[in-house]
């Protein structure tokens, strides 16, 4: 093995726990609004890509489409999200409501408001390693999975 993968092992077992306990947190402030993590992604999804079939769903997220149909079924009961018919009458898309608008406007809100709140109680140079890390960590999103 080589220097290189052992210190990106290293890394990766320090940073996992971090980003773990980050998500969780965050997640916790979209449950407080009574919706989970995984809707809050949904909703994004569907807001980022109007019109998107639950079957394009599923296959960004990962999940079976009889998986997505249960989840597209509950954010439809909630009224988050509706189903539209466009000009071609078989496909069938999915589009935020209003309230699923407010609903992932709030939970943005208090994401980022649980995040500045911690920010500031770091230092300076604290904050300026986390800011000169945001460009490796978005690539780290990006690299190619072996």
């Amino acid at each position: 093995m080589t220097q290189d993968r052992t210190s990106a092992r290293a890394l990766a077992d320090q940073l996992r726990p971090v980003l773990l306990r980050l998500a969780r947190e965050l997640r916790r402030e979209a449950q407080s609004l009574g919706i989970t993590g995984g809707q809050v992604a949904l909703l994004a999804q569907i807001r980022a890509n109007p019109g998107i079939t639950a079957s394009e769903l599923a296959e960004r997220e990962r999940m079976s489409a009889p998986g997505m149909s249960g989840h597209v079924g509950r954010l439809e009961a909630a009224r988050l999200i509706e189903r539209t018919r466009g000009s071609d009458r078989r496909r069938i898309g999915l589009t935020l409501t209003p309230e699923g608008a407010k609903i992932l406007a709030s939970v943005r809100k208090r994401r980022t408001v649980w995040l500045a709140d911690h920010l500031e109680g770091l230092n300076d140079d604290e904050r300026e390693a986390i800011e000169a890390a945001l460009p490796a960590l978005e690539r780290l999103l990006e690299a190619p999975t072996r």
